[in-house]
Formats: structure tokens, C-alpha cells, sequence
């Protein structure tokens, strides 16, 4: 099993960070092979180059990809299960994961019509876990966890993913009071995958 987890926080001071040390340690158990782009850390390029957005914008895929971009599509390519993991930050992800799918979702691998480049493979599982300061409830009262869980699962995961399912951390700013049931959640994770997994 191949697990991708797509980090993108900047502090290891944070409670995201934490929720990551507890997802590997889970996944740990279990002996799968597990891969982190923490996008933060290795300084991923979010922002599209002039030469990127002529190859995006006029379908020029004839222009070179990014090695930066080419070693994330390989990433993806070995994956059974990608996790996005992160903070709610003004109602979605943080710019350097917005910048991730801009980048890495590159015409003719991730949409568009292109019989000369590989075509990203459908990936069985998609798991977006973020984590918020608000409860979920008041997130659903507002429809801003409707809003993201649209974005996420409907546009950026799409049909791409065979499976995909939003988790909400909620609550962080009453911590103390959320972090157990929020761990519980990570614990279950290993089981959400392997009861998908196991139909490939």
C-alpha cells in the first residue's frame, strides 16, 4: 500500500503538525509505504511561471513541466491513497496547497485532451483532513463546510479519485476539549483505507 500525504502548514508549533505526527504514526503501524510532500518545508513553488501559464492557458504542451511539478505527478502516480492535510485558513487551504493543485494538476496530465503525455491515474482513495478553529457545527450552520467540501471533493479531487471523503477537525480553539476525539479520528484512518483498498 501506498500512502501520499500532501502537507501544508508552515510551523511545527501547530496543532496540524501534531495531527500529521499522529497520522504517521498510525499509518506506521501498519507497514504501508508512506510518502510527505510538506510543501512548507521542501519550499514548493506555488506561484505559476509566465512559461507554465502559456502551457496552461494555450493548451502548449508541447512546453517542458517543471522538475518540481514532474517529481509531485510521480508522487501521485505511486499512490493508492493521497491525504491532503492542512489548516483552514479564510475559508479554504493555504495559498501553497492552492498553488500545489495549479501547478500539479498540469493540462493533459490532470484534464485536457493530450495524446503525447501520461494521463493521471485514477487514485482509489482521496482523504482531505483539515483542521479549524471553528466547531463543525457553526462551520455547517454558515455553509462554509459545505462551501469547502465542494471545492475539495467535487472540483479539486473530482473524478479523479474513486472515493474521496472530507474530514474536519473542528473546534481547535478549544482544544482541549476536541484534541481525543480528533486523535480517535486519526486512529480510525488505517481502517477507512483499507476497507476501500481492498476492493482494487
Amino acid at each position: 500500500m501506498n500512502i501520499l500525504i500532501v502537507y501544508a502548514h508552515p510551523s511545527r508549533k501547530s496543532y496540524t503538525f501534531q495531527v500529521l505526527e499522529k497520522l504517521k504514526s498510525v499509518l506506521a503501524i501498519e507497514n504501508w509505504n508512506v510518502e510527505i510532500s510538506d510543501l512548507y518545508a521542501s519550499n514548493f513553488n506555488s506561484d505559476m511561471s509566465e512559461e507554465e501559464y502559456e502551457r496552461e492557458g494555450f493548451g502548449r504542451t508541447e512546453l517542458p513541466i517543471s522538475s518540481d511539478v514532474w517529481s509531485e505527478q510521480e508522487k501521485i502516480e505511486r499512490a493508492d491513497c493521497i491525504i491532503f492535510l492542512y489548516p483552514v485558513w479564510w475559508s479554504d487551504c493555504p495559498a501553497k496547497l492552492k498553488g500545489w493543485f495549479d501547478r500539479v494538476y498540469s493540462v493533459g496530465y490532470a484534464y485536457g485532451q493530450n495524446e503525447t503525455s501520461r494521463k493521471m491515474k485514477t487514485i482509489p482513495l482521496g482523504l482531505v483532513i483539515c483542521t479549524a478553529g471553528h466547531p463543525n457545527d457553526f462551520l455547517h450552520e454558515i455553509e462554509i463546510a459545505q462551501s469547502m467540501e465542494k471545492v475539495m471533493l467535487e472540483d479539486r479531487l473530482g473524478k479523479r479519485f474513486e472515493n474521496k471523503e472530507m474530514i474536519i477537525l473542528g473546534g481547535t480553539l478549544d482544544l482541549e476539549n476536541v484534541m481525543e476525539k480528533h486523535f480517535d479520528q486519526m486512529n480510525q484512518i488505517p481502517e477507512k483505507i483499507k476497507a476501500v483498498i481492498t476492493q482494487y
